[in-house]
């Protein structure tokens, strides 16, 4: 697992991995079903405290993303719940579209820019298909 953390970022940490984590299931580096590393191995893995991790792990278990089990440890398994989380993600774009246009980004750069986001992850995902396909 390849994870990309900015210790400088005015960024939690704990937010940081979350995100990485989410970002890879999406581009499906992640599998559901995969157990990620313990806290003390992804703690080590990259240089942080095992409460840093443990936070986000817990983070990611309230948002639907992990099961923890006292044998496996934190085991990706979406808890998808599509209204639940349009919901979520409305609440999330309220604010990021408002400060988009007090910057002055009109819709069709906020359009753009969501295709190309989303392109970036459904891209990921084909590519994965194709390479285990070759395999």
């Amino acid at each position: 697992m390849v994870l990309k953390i900015d210790f400088n970022s005015d960024e939690a940490i704990y937010i940081q991995l979350r995100n990485q984590i989410i970002m890879g299931i999406a581009t499906e580096m992640i599998h559901e079903g995969d157990t990620l590393p313990s806290v003390r191995q992804m703690a080590d893995y990259i240089g942080i405290n095992m409460h840093t991790v443990n936070k986000a792990y817990s983070v990611l278990r309230q948002e639907g993303f992990v099961k923890l089990d006292r044998r496996k440890g934190a085991v990706v398994s979406l808890d998808i719940d599509k209204i639940q989380a349009m919901s979520e993600i409305r609440q999330s774009l309220d604010v990021l579209l408002a400060c988009g246009i007090c910057r002055n980004i009109t819709r069709g750069e906020v359009h753009q820019l969501v295709d190309e986001i989303y392109d970036r992850y459904t891209r990921a995902s084909m590519d994965t298909e194709q390479e285990e396909d070759e395999e």
